[in-house]
């Protein structure tokens, strides 16, 4: 049941996630909202949907490991996995944009976070949590990022006048499409988180062991998707601006949004986890930099890989 509840609650939330992003997007249109907008905006959330609503029904429930072992397992999935994978496919080529200002503010974001969660470490407290105010600072950051995103998109929309096609549905089939899919995502949270604690117990293993491998690699499906047919298409760059926007997202919105409903407590959490996300970024940033001309090769591709099973061995066998 536990398994079945996974499955259908993660089908739930990729469903729902698509019909609310259509939905919004047709409405964005009718109102004539460019859509390099409604790209930023409402498709960006849509494809971090799933995580944010596994974490925000998680923290709801009581399970903060789950919450945040989502976020950073999903984020160093994104960067090992999604990108080696994708890099396996087709080298990637980076812009030297990406390298200058938005990886650094992945790699910032990441020690944003090591920084938040290390209360015992650095005020001497009882116990790592994500207070409310630490809520509130990323939500403060995912502003700024969001305010940077906007005047990068809108210059570059000045030099390059393409649009993409939007589908546009009728009023009454948007709304239905907004209010199913926002239903989706509710109810397929519930069941997710529902049934990844029932598999955790189970085992016998933590819950953050599940957070940060099964429902960060579930939630974790539409960039996946999404890279690897960018990929197959010939436009594997995609990929990179797609696991650096999505792991913006995850810290600065997602967990903002969680800690600033609830405060999450780090029980199974560590820093070996927080560790990783911050060198995974850092990796990433290395091998754009230094080697192969800003390009991410299919020998880096299985280096990324590589890293990323032996972190979830690691984590197993721990």
């Amino acid at each position: 049941m536990d398994i079945l509840f996974l499955i259908g609650g993660l089908l739930l939330i990729l469903l729902g996630a698509n019909g609310l992003t259509d939905g919004a997007a047709s409405i964005a249109k009718r109102f004539h909202i460019p859509s390099i907008v409604i790209g930023l905006t409402i498709v960006a959330f849509g494809t971090s949907a799933p995580e944010l609503t596994v974490s925000v029904s998680s923290a709801l429930k009581g399970s903060a490991d789950i919450a945040i072992g989502n976020v950073v397992g999903s984020n160093i999935f994104n960067t090992l996995m999604i990108v080696g994978c994708t890099a396996l496919f087709a080298p990637i080529v980076i812009s030297r944009n990406t390298l200058r200002k938005e990886i650094p503010l992945c790699i910032l974001s990441s020690i944003v976070l090591l920084i938040c969660a290390n209360d015992v470490l650095l005020d001497h407290s009882a116990d790592n949590v994500l207070s409310t105010t630490d809520g509130l600072i990323l939500l403060c950051f995912f502003i700024i990022f969001l305010g940077y995103t906007f005047a990068i998109a809108f210059q570059g929309k000045k030099e390059d006048e393409e649009e993409e096609e939007i589908k546009q549905m009728p009023m009454w089939r948007s709304i239905l499409y907004i209010i199913g899919g926002l239903a989706a995502l509710i109810a397929g949270g519930s069941f997710f988180v529902d049934g990844a604690s029932g598999i955790a117990r189970s085992l016998g293993v933590s819950e953050s062991v599940i957070g940060l491998t099964l429902v960060a690699g579930g939630t974790s499906l539409p960039e996946l998707a999404t890279s690897i047919v960018a990929a197959l298409k010939k436009n594997p760059e995609i990929a990179i601006g797609n696991v650096i926007g999505s792991n913006l997202f995850n810290i600065f919105f997602v967990l903002g949004c969680s800690a600033s409903i609830t405060p999450l407590h780090l029980t199974g959490i560590t820093n070996l986890d927080l560790l990783v996300l911050v060198g995974s970024s850092i990796l990433l940033w290395i091998f754009g930099l230094f080697f192969a001309n800003r390009t991410i090769t299919r020998i880096e591709g299985s280096i990324l890989i590589l890293c990323y099973i032996a972190y979830t061995v690691v984590l197993i066998y721990n």
